[in-house]
């Protein structure tokens, strides 16, 4: 007994000559006076400087406590995701992913976080369970509701004197389309779409000799389709996945055939009847009045769009709308919060 409180006092000397050096001594020399010879250190405590990372049952409860908090937070947080559905008048109408705190990034980004900040919630696209492809053969005339993005779809069949202000326009305001091209059109222009390819735009399909689909046979019809579809592989190395049928003139077997194509038959939600050459202050009313999130805009290469086009884009930017190709408005993913454009003063939104 005398050996063993000899030893112990031999520890609690050594203990206070460590102790202005080492809490985790001092913590040590403390569980063996207490008879606790195994002991946890309770965590990222600091002395004399040095900061030392510890472990112990208060570091599980404060862990427990933020992973409560995150998960009631992202409950609050939880953005439903929308599922692709068939409208009785617009047809297939995309759908749009929800969000969701990603529970293990905004935990571990958290832990790292100093201070009384607030969390720093970090958050990831939940996908629909129904998608496009799942609804069948169906045209599309609009992006999802939802989504805040538009799309100027301008069909090529003829001319080309007014591409090239066309072109500028968007250049200027760094907005990219989706250019519709009729194959007999494209195999005497190629330099010129390449131009507008070297821009950036999506170049997309419009069938070969601009006929009415719906009065042709089914291998007419499939020949329309795949002629072009070849002069988009083989002239511009584009692998397309759009169609747009001639005057929008198509019937049930023209949509099946492009979709065995693995194309999207599109239509426009809003038709500027551009080819009639009403001028700019009536395509711009027209826009103004009738402007929504997934609207398609159907245009020609015409005297009237070209000049309509910078205010075009003024308006729709100024109703917080975001300009993009046709396959990112009809696409599910979400917008970031930095892409979003600002409200522009320039434009008359009423």
């Amino acid at each position: 007994m005398q050996k063993k409180k000899l030893l112990l006092l031999g520890l609690v000397a050594i203990g206070h000559v460590w102790l202005l050096q080492s809490e985790s001594i001092h913590v040590f020399v403390q569980n063996v006076q207490q008879g606790k010879p195994n002991f946890q250190i309770p965590e990222s405590r600091a002395y004399n400087g040095t900061k030392f990372t510890l472990s112990g049952e208060d570091s599980s409860k404060e862990e427990d406590e933020l992973m409560k908090q995150i998960r009631e937070e992202a409950k609050k947080l939880y953005v439903p995701p929308v599922d692709a559905k068939v409208d009785r008048i617009w047809k297939a109408i995309p759908g749009y992913n929800g969000l969701e705190v990603d529970i293990d990034r905004t935990y571990e980004a958290a832990r790292k976080q100093r201070g009384s900040a607030p969390l720093p919630f970090l958050m990831k696209q939940v996908a629909p369970e129904v998608h496009l492809d799942q609804l069948g053969a169906e045209p599309i005339y609009k992006g999802n509701p939802a989504k805040p993005m538009v799309s100027f779809m301008i069909n090529v069949a003829w001319g080309d004197e007014f591409i090239p202000g066309i072109l500028e326009s968007l250049r200027k305001e760094n907005v990219k389309a989706t250019f519709f091209f009729d194959g007999s059109w494209l195999k005497k222009n190629v330099e010129l779409a390449k131009v507008i390819q070297a821009e950036g735009h999506e170049l997309s399909n419009h069938a070969y000799s601009h006929k009415n689909m719906s009065t042709l046979s089914r291998s007419k019809a499939y020949e329309e389709i795949v002629k072009t579809e070849e002069l988009l592989k083989h002239e511009l190395g584009v692998t397309n996945t759009l169609f747009a049928p001639p005057s929008g003139d198509f019937d049930k077997e023209t949509v099946k055939i492009a979709a065995e194509l693995k194309l999207k038959t599109v239509l426009w939600t809003l038709d500027t009847v551009d080819w009639k050459n009403p001028g700019a202050p009536a395509i711009l009313a027209k826009v103004r009045k009738n402007i929504e999130p997934g609207t398609l805009i159907l245009m020609h290469p015409t005297a009237s769009s070209r000049a309509a086009m910078p205010e075009m884009i003024r308006i729709i930017k100024g109703k917080g709308l975001q300009l993009g190709t046709v396959s990112q408005t009809i696409s599910p993913e979400r917008l970031s919060e930095q892409s979003k454009p600002e409200t522009d003063s320039r434009s008359n939104t009423d």
